[in-house]
């Protein structure tokens, strides 16, 4: 394992700003090309940002180079310069697995239907090359089902009433783990979500039409999955003592 430690020494007041940055590119590309997020602090003053980042190894740390580099030219021609240091670190120990029992990152999608049976598609803005299925990640404490109903709602400002799970699809690269989730619109008229989607649309999706939405293969795999539904067995309960919360018992749909 390598590791960066990156030191950021910003402008007062514009800590806001240098946020929105690391989000809407730094992270967004360190992650999606296999980087770990270790932590991200500040300090009291707000004048200093510490950064750490997991890699494979230093040949993919030197290939994504070209992220660190295009973030300091964001911040700069932002009128945001810094001064950045930089310091490599290695570890013969996984941390901090080592130290902490691993993390998963679960993520809901929503196969989404109304009453002309056309499918909600929306169009994220760090991956404008396909229309997919609104989701996103799953925070701590919540469960699936009310994952998938804020995340809909938040992306397209549509409420949903579920039927059930269409099927599990497991990142190994990202390490992140997809519930799909099939439904039927409720109320709420689509929009776009600022810094989020760009586009959101009711359309008619067919085995025939497909690849014209959705272009990458592990959201076209989803949709079709969804569009003839065998559905899976899901219950939330909470333990000590057992509580059940929620569940969708198995079922099949028949076309």
């Amino acid at each position: 394992m390598i590791f960066l430690r990156k030191t950021e020494r910003i402008q007062s007041g514009k800590l806001e700003d240098f946020n929105r940055i690391f989000h809407t590119h730094e992270y967004r590309e360190y992650v999606k090309n296999g980087a770990k997020l270790i932590g991200r602090w500040v300090n009291d003053k707000e004048d200093e940002i510490l950064t750490i980042w997991e890699f494979k190894n230093k040949s993919h740390f030197e290939n994504l180079e070209i992220v660190r580099d295009a973030s300091e030219e964001i911040q700069e021609t932002e009128g945001l310069a810094c001064k950045n240091s930089y310091e490599l670190l290695s570890s013969a120990e996984p941390y901090p697995s080592a130290y902490h029992p691993p993390k998963h990152i679960m993520s809901v999608s929503g196969y989404i239907t109304n009453k002309k049976d056309e499918v909600l598609l929306v169009r994220n803005f760090h991956r404008s090359d396909t229309m997919e299925m609104p989701g996103g990640q799953v925070e701590e404490g919540e469960t699936l089902e009310e994952a998938i109903h804020r995340e809909i709602l938040e992306e397209t400002g549509i409420k949903v009433s579920l039927i059930g799970i269409t099927g599990i699809y497991q990142n190994v690269t990202s390490g992140v783990t997809c519930i799909v989730f099939r439904g039927e619109h409720q109320s709420g008229e689509g929009r776009t979500a600022e810094n989020e989607t760009s586009e959101v649309i009711f359309t008619e999706l067919t085995r025939d039409n497909i690849d014209h939405y959705i272009t990458r293969k592990q959201f076209k795999s989803r949709a079709l999955d969804a569009m003839e539904a065998n559905y899976l067995p899901y219950e939330a309960f909470r333990a000590r003592p057992y509580e059940l919360m929620s569940r969708f018992d198995v079922k099949k749909e028949y076309s």
